[in-house]
């Protein structure tokens, strides 16, 4: 027989029963539960799953918050390499993508704390998109910013374009673009980063005329700058250690720069196009280099970006119209996927 034990019953003004204490319900493990004689309506705490369960007349249902967390590696489009024209010019290298990541304590852009996991409803759409890398610049011209990669309330921002002889780098971007060989002590300057997306692009040299030097490389996500591209960071979400997000390098009109290590296009010598950055790293183009004959060249375009979303292997990705994906993949006791192009919705079941 079923007994209630408590110390005090009341009733308040609405007529609902009122209890001091906290409620304890009966407490049984799942070989215990399935053991009773039970009829609708029963309510018990499954020990073995931490949760309060009810029986339906036909099944045990579990009674908790639906919602569960997806990690998320959002890496924006990469800016592109600067252009270069005769009489000894060289592009700068293009920032990457902004690199956003939540998972397993590891390092998010510009060397920052790891980010928070999303609490995600089921049957509920959330917005995806792959930023596409920023067009290298032509001749003269700074690369454009690479586009903006989203998974829901996560946005990672474009990597800055490289600035050229009389474009300054772009700003704004997750990592800054670098400076070209300047015509001045403004356009030389390498364009600053997001905080806590990407570094700074580093600094050209102002043009002097006959074999101008080399120019700045963009920012890399980890935050590093220098004589070459930046480097990225490595992520694990796919279940082996891969390193995304590098800088471009800057073009040289003695020598180039090369790309940072996680897809950053390598700058290159005179009367050559820059590299591009690598697809799906979001890393930064190479910088064009250009000597005196007449002409011109482009620098390289910009990586596009990536979202991998990981989630409990006990959920099921729906992925919509729009988006171009990898397969879902188990690793251990998640789910893994790669979102490689597009804009759309996911949703899980």
């Amino acid at each position: 027989m079923s007994e209630l034990k408590t110390n005090k019953i009341s009733t308040n003004d609405q007529n609902n029963v009122a209890i001091d204490n906290a409620l304890g319900l009966k407490s049984y493990t799942t070989a215990q539960r399935d053991a009773l004689t039970s009829v609708a309506g029963d309510i018990i705490y499954n020990s073995d799953d931490a949760v309060t369960q009810y029986y339906n007349g036909t099944s045990w249902q579990s009674m908790q918050d639906p919602r569960f967390n997806v990690d998320y590696l959002v890496i924006a489009g990469g800016g592109g390499g600067g252009g270069a024209i005769n009489n000894w010019i060289a592009g700068g290298g293009g920032g990457a993508g902004g690199y956003r990541n939540s998972y397993a304590s590891e390092t998010s852009g510009d060397s920052s704390s790891t980010e928070t996991t999303l609490s995600i409803d089921p049957s509920t759409n959330y917005t995806v998109t792959v930023g596409a890398g920023g067009t290298g610049g032509a001749g003269n011209d700074a690369g454009d910013t690479g586009s903006n990669s989203v998974f829901a309330t996560v946005t990672s921002t474009g990597g800055g374009g490289a600035g050229s002889y009389t474009v300054g780098a772009q700003t704004g971007g997750g990592s800054g673009g670098g400076g070209g060989t300047g015509s001045n002590a403004v356009n030389k300057l390498g364009a600053s980063g997001t905080a806590n997306q990407g570094g700074d692009g580093s600094n050209g040299d102002q043009h002097t005329g006959s074999q101008g030097p080399n120019a700045g490389s963009g920012g890399g996500a980890s935050g590093n700058a220098g004589t070459n591209g930046g480097n990225g960071l490595a992520s694990s979400i796919t279940g082996s250690s891969v390193t995304r997000g590098g800088g471009g390098g800057g073009g040289g009109t003695t020598s180039a720069r090369t790309g940072g290590s996680g897809g950053g296009g390598n700058g290159v010598t005179p009367n050559n196009n820059g590299n591009a950055g690598t697809a799906n790293t979001g890393g930064g183009g190479g910088g064009a280099a250009r000597n005196n004959t007449v002409g011109s060249n482009n620098g390289g375009n910009g990586g596009s970006g990536v979202v991998i979303l990981r989630y409990p292997n006990s959920k099921t990705i729906t992925i919509g119209a729009g988006l171009t994906a990898g397969t879902e993949t188990t690793d251990g006791s998640d789910k893994y996927i790669e979102i490689t192009a597009g804009t759309g919705t996911v949703s899980w079941s």
